[in-house]
């Protein structure tokens, strides 16, 4: 079974949200996992959560869409959802992917829809060839050999970093992180962790061991992890 893409809702109108999520919910690749009616609550959720795909108004009171947009140091694959026209233009400055009018009629959701898996197939291309991240440490960018990482803690604003030679400190939080790992090699098992699933050693019921370090696995991920190293197994 295919993962599901995570999707969040950013908008003041309740009413947008009823006809959203409904059409979210009747396709069967994507997961509601947030609504949010205003800037401050979808900047609140992205800063501790991962998510694929989100869906925008423009028009909202004190932070707009295109405002929140430009604020977010990254931000996940958009929908702009609104009654006016004249930001589509703009609005790919910022990577938006489509541009929705309002009322918003369910073949032109679709079509939004296979828009987004397209560039998320293009993406799946480019992660096979990743093998680095270049972050910032001590005010230099370095980059860490993916196949040398063995796990990542949060710091606040920043991220220790543990390789198999040594350990880094980035400037750089651990969402901001984790966006840039390839899926299928990392994952979040804890709000404060990312390990290399093919660093694991053992695992506990609410532990993974790591190079004889113990890192907690949140009750969130702890379903998400067993699966995940099952397939392994089986591959």
């Amino acid at each position: 079974m295919k993962e599901l893409k995570k999707c969040i809702i950013v908008d003041d109108e309740p009413a947008a949200h009823y006809v959203l999520a409904n059409y979210i919910r009747q396709n069967p690749r994507l997961e509601l996992v947030f609504q949010g009616y205003n800037g401050i609550e979808a900047m609140d959720y992205l800063r501790e959560n991962k998510v694929d795909l989100m869906f925008l108004d423009i028009n909202m009171p004190e932070i707009s869409g295109m405002e929140l947009l430009k604020i977010l140091p990254t931000h996940p694959k958009t929908i702009l959802t609104t009654a006016y026209s004249e930001f589509a233009l703009e609005s790919y400055d910022y990577g938006v992917i489509d541009y929705l009018l309002k009322p918003i009629y369910f073949p032109r959701f679709l079509k939004a829809i296979d828009r987004f898996f397209s560039t998320e197939n293009a993406i799946k291309v480019e992660e096979d060839r990743i093998n680095s991240v270049s972050v910032k440490v001590d005010g230099y960018f370095i980059d860490i050999e993916l196949d040398q990482l063995l796990f990542a803690q949060s710091f606040g604003n920043y991220v220790k970093l543990y390789t198999l030679k040594k350990t880094y400190l980035a400037s750089i939080t651990t969402s901001e992180f984790e966006k840039c790992l390839p899926e299928k090699n990392f994952m979040r098992i804890h709000k404060s962790y990312i390990v290399a699933l093919d660093k694991i050693d053992t695992t506990e019921k609410d532990f993974v061991i790591i190079k004889n370090e113990r890192l907690p696995v949140g009750i969130t991920y702890r379903r998400e992890l067993i699966d995940r190293l099952k397939n392994k197994s089986i591959q």
